[in-house]
């Protein structure tokens, strides 16, 4: 990153919006000068501006919840960047996930969907049980219930696919989706844990890739 194509601001500032690499959702937002934007990219991890106390402070360095650096993104002015980070803890000084939390507005007609958002709901179903609920009843049916769910959406999805049915397979992926879900919030498994699990994944398979080019050649 060319620093001197970067805009500061009077004070040397730069603003930084920091969204999660799982969620995508915005976490904080926080300011930077040139000194801590260097500290960040050699580190990995994000250093901030205090602009209350006037000096550097890397994220994490006392709490523990560092944020690692997935990419830093410059807009077209340049003189604003979003930062998506892999997070090791809450990103507010409250303790919340979120420096976001305070609702001011929602779309009545336009509902907001994400997968964290859907995966809380589930887990909310989990431990504050709601009556006429689905996914209540599942956990209340426990383990063996719910195994039984995704094994029979899994074979939906089969059948679906195998009849070359794109709407009724996208239907029952989603069924699937949803009930491995549920599955997931059993067992305490993390949307985090899955996402850390296809990235080596991913970074295994471009190895593999990469060897077998050279093998061909």
């Amino acid at each position: 990153m060319d620093f001197d194509n970067l805009k500061f601001d009077k004070d040397g500032l730069i603003p930084a919006i920091i969204v999660d690499a799982v969620s995508k959702k915005v976490l904080t937002l926080a300011y930077m000068n040139r000194e801590s934007l260097e500290i960040s990219i050699n580190k990995g991890l994000t250093c901030f501006w205090s602009r209350s106390r006037k000096k550097l402070w890397l994220k994490g360095e006392t709490s523990g919840n560092y944020q690692h650096i997935v990419s830093i993104t410059a807009d077209c002015d340049r003189d604003a960047l979003v930062i998506v980070v892999e997070k090791d803890g809450p990103a507010c000084h409250k303790g919340t996930d979120s420096c976001f939390n305070d609702c001011i507005y929602k779309n009545p007609e336009l509902e907001e969907f994400s997968y964290q958002g859907l995966f809380d709901l589930i887990k909310g179903r989990k431990t504050d049980k709601k009556e006429g609920s689905y996914t209540t009843y599942l956990f209340e049916k426990g383990l063996d219930k719910i195994l039984k769910k995704v094994g029979e959406e899994s074979t939906e999805v089969i059948i679906a696919a195998k009849d070359k049915d794109k709407k009724e397979t996208i239907y029952e992926i989603a069924d699937l989706a949803y009930h491995v879900m549920v599955l997931m919030a059993e067992a305490n498994i993390s949307l985090e844990e899955i996402h850390r699990e296809l990235q080596s994944r991913h970074v295994i398979d471009h190895k593999v890739k990469q060897e077998k080019m050279t093998g061909d050649k």
